[in-house]
């Protein structure tokens, strides 16, 4: 065999080996990213779970704390009004009654001490506005990998390779009607 025809078959072959790398590379690339975005399906799982479970808590806690709260300053709203009768017996009675509640808010205090169902509803205001947030950025994340994919899956010459493995575009996360309306949260107690 002569030099430029050893030449010629060393072109042949490298114009036909690198494809198939290529190809090999490509697949890979398509598996992967696969995986990278149920990876990140499941973080929207994660995020919308996180954030199922921490408003339903902070709720039934904002509105227990509240009601507690209620409790505690009707109470109080009511031993401020003077006793009805003269009577010593009645002033002793509005005494004890007086001091009971003293003690009961004393216990209140020394369980929460800053008794303001304000300060719960802004803890809860913001534990929601971080949970949705890292909603938010988990549906980014998966749409980023989604749009990766697909445009590999529609741009040639990859779609070649795309069409031999079988890979489809895949579907943008889009939020149903019902769940695009914000989460109703009630602290009616």
């Amino acid at each position: 065999m002569s030099k430029n025809t050893k030449t010629i078959l060393i072109v042949i072959g490298t114009l036909l080996i690198l494809p198939a790398i290529w190809g090999v590379i490509k697949r890979n690339w398509f598996k992967q990213t696969e995986v990278k975005i149920n990876e990140s399906e499941s973080g929207i799982d994660v995020a919308l779970t996180k954030r199922y479970n921490t408003l339903k808590k902070l709720v039934d806690a904002t509105k227990g704390y509240m009601k507690h709260e209620k409790t505690v300053q009707t109470e109080i709203v009511k031993l401020r009004q003077p006793a009805k009768s003269d009577s010593l017996i009645n002033k002793a009675a509005f005494a004890d009654k007086l001091t009971t509640a003293a003690g009961n808010l004393n216990v209140a205090v020394e369980n929460y001490p800053e008794l303001k169902a304000n300060t719960t509803v802004v803890k809860l205001q913001q534990s929601i506005q971080e949970t949705e947030d890292n909603l938010q950025a988990a549906r980014r994340i998966y749409n980023s990998n989604v749009n990766l994919y697909n445009k590999e899956v529609v741009s040639f010459p990859s779609n070649v390779i795309a069409s031999m493995i079988l890979a489809s575009k895949k579907k943008f996360f889009e939020a149903e009607e019902s769940k695009r309306r914000d989460v109703e949260t009630s602290l009616d107690y």
